[in-house]
């Protein structure tokens, strides 16, 4: 089941902090962006976040998911442990590069 409109404006909403937050629809899901950076990928309703060391402390225990077909396994994001949501976004934010703009072939 694809995720709602409104559930991915719930997920920005619960960013706080002094951040640009953007969301950008992917076959069918959506990337959520903080500062230019991709930090949330949330499919199904489910928020996933990439299984990084600098975040394996905190999600130790965290429940696991495949976001879609073909992809890595990632951490599953309670996006109601605010004070979890907070600490996941500054680190994410800060180990996150920018991607880099693709040219596109002729």
């Amino acid at each position: 089941m694809a995720t709602s409109i409104e559930y991915i404006e719930f997920v920005c909403g619960e960013i706080r902090g002094n951040y640009n937050i953007r969301y950008k629809k992917l076959f069918g899901e959506y990337l959520v962006y903080v500062n230019e950076k991709p930090i949330f990928l949330v499919c199904n309703s489910c928020v996933f976040i990439k299984k990084l060391k600098e975040v394996e402390s905190l999600m130790a225990g965290a429940e696991e998911g495949i976001p879609y077909a073909g992809s890595k396994e990632h951490y599953i994001l309670d996006m109601e442990n605010k004070e979890l949501v907070d600490k996941i976004v500054t680190i994410l934010e800060e180990v996150t590069p920018i991607p880099k703009k693709r040219t596109k072939k002729k």
